[in-house]
């Protein structure tokens, strides 16, 4: 297959359509590839439920043995249980997945020994490299004396110890949880880590399927939590959680049914991360979290540092400073702990062992790390998308007490509100965050600023 990798090759992973953009062959090259730029001796590889996700494993696998490095597979796993089996086994790895995209997709998310990213600055862009030319007929390097070998190993149990110890929760009250896994990882999972725990589990769409039949596998986008959010009311559940395809991210659902913003939860576990820690040390957050997560983080004990959106981005400021957690507006936690990978199931596991240290409902448990209102993530399609920055910029100019940053988008800051907006690498779109002290100042910007996106 002679291969367009401009649309398949992300920043951060590889993610297409199969076969239409990639298929098993492809999938040889990119295990021949990854070995040789991170001239790897050994790596792990594991799946997640799509039903492409084994044959290309296994291709990948084949790639990787054919330049000499020993393969061990873990077979089906979320993401963040290949993470665990990169950092214990001190192997690089890869992951098949295309977390909450349709069924038709799948993707690789590769790391380097402990879990460290491999993005488009990191050897991404030499693995395509090399890709795009074996597909189009240029030589690889010559033949290995010995191939490697190819195993298989199941880490399950040894990842959920290894999150249940790094949380304690052993004096918890009874709990009722309920769990969507969207026909994703979080079905496979779930039941080893949750399995001692003094909790009355409810499960819903547990079995797995790559097809997702009940609904996308993203529950970021509301419409995907709709059956959990009635199911936690109908139950007279404590909470809900909700996991993506390939269960690296985790959403929350208080007891009425209403979802917890990610916001509230990293500036919970951050609070929980620093007690841990001896009430110091440097918390990580992306720059459309709110404003209540380094208020917490300073209160707490701790420092905040400020960075972009992405999870390479976070990866690369935990490692450069030391830092024992990180939080992104996207539910993407990471943990020092955890070898700065993003884990949403040790996230859960803070959550539940919050609630459980406590009488009180979960609403009222949140309620003080959700200080603001937020108008959570909204899209434009414009047809310029420097214009309508340069059109927001020179509106907003014109006004006293405003400051501008531009880490990642333009940022625009006053006295009692704040927005970000971000173009898209992908799209024609302009993604906009507004966070006001209250509704009515939030409401106000937000559509100010969508007015003004929306003309340009």
């Amino acid at each position: 297959m002679v291969a367009d990798l401009s649309q398949l090759v992300k920043a951060y992973d590889v993610r297409g359509v199969v076969p239409d953009q990639w298929d098993e062959s492809l999938a040889e090259l990119f295990g021949s590839a990854f070995v040789q730029v991170t001239a790897a001796e050994a790596i792990v590889i594991g799946h997640d439920m799509r039903p492409t996700s084994p044959g290309l494993s296994r291709a990948f696998a084949r790639g990787a043995a054919a330049r000499g490095a020993d393969v061990t597979l873990i077979g089906l796993c979320s993401t963040d249980q290949l993470y665990y089996a990169s950092g214990a086994l001190g192997l690089p790895g890869a992951m098949f997945t295309a977390s909450h995209n349709p069924a038709q997709y799948n993707g690789i998310k590769m790391c380097r020994a402990g879990a460290a990213p491999v993005g488009q600055d990191t050897g991404l862009a030499e693995i395509r490299t090399l890709v795009e030319q074996w597909s189009e007929g240029a030589p690889q390097p010559a033949a290995v004396t010995r191939p490697g070998t190819i195993t298989e190993r199941d880490t399950l149990t040894d990842y959920a110890s290894h999150l249940l110890g790094l949380v304690d929760l052993t004096a918890i009250r009874p709990l009722k949880v309920v769990v969507d896994a969207g026909n994703g990882m979080g079905g496979h999972t779930v039941p080893t880590v949750f399995g001692g725990l003094p909790l009355d589990l409810v499960p819903m769409y547990f079995e797995l399927d790559g097809t997702f039949p009940n609904h996308e596998a993203n529950p970021l986008d509301p419409k995907n939590i709709v059956d959990l959010q009635a199911r936690v009311l109908a139950e007279g559940a404590d909470l809900g959680l909700a996991f993506d395809g390939d269960a690296d991210r985790c959403f929350v659902v208080d007891e009425r049914g209403a979802g917890v913003s990610p916001s509230a939860i990293t500036a919970l576990v951050a609070a929980r991360e620093l007690a841990r820690n001896g009430g110091e040390g440097i918390v990580i957050h992306n720059l459309i979290t709110s404003w209540s997560v380094p208020e917490v983080v300073r209160e707490n004990g701790g420092t905040p540092v400020r960075t972009r959106v992405g999870h390479s981005f976070i990866k690369t400021e935990m490692a450069e400073h030391g830092a024992i957690f990180g939080g992104e507006h996207s539910a993407h936690y990471y943990f020092r702990d955890f070898w700065n990978a993003d884990t949403g199931m040790l996230a859960a596991l803070h959550v539940l062992a919050a609630l459980g240290g406590e009488e009180k409902p979960l609403s009222e448990l949140v309620a003080e790390y959700d200080r603001y209102s937020g108008s959570g993530e909204i899209n434009s399609t414009v047809a310029d998308q420097t214009a309508s920055l340069a059109t927001v910029r020179k509106v907003y100019g014109t006004r006293d007490g405003i400051t501008f940053d531009d880490l990642d988008g333009l940022t625009v800051t006053a006295a009692d509100w704040w927005f970000n907006l971000r173009a898209s690498n992908t799209e024609p779109l302009l993604r906009l965050n507004v966070e006001a002290r209250d509704e009515k100042t939030m409401a106000a910007v937000r559509d100010e600023v969508l007015t003004l996106i929306r003309k340009a």
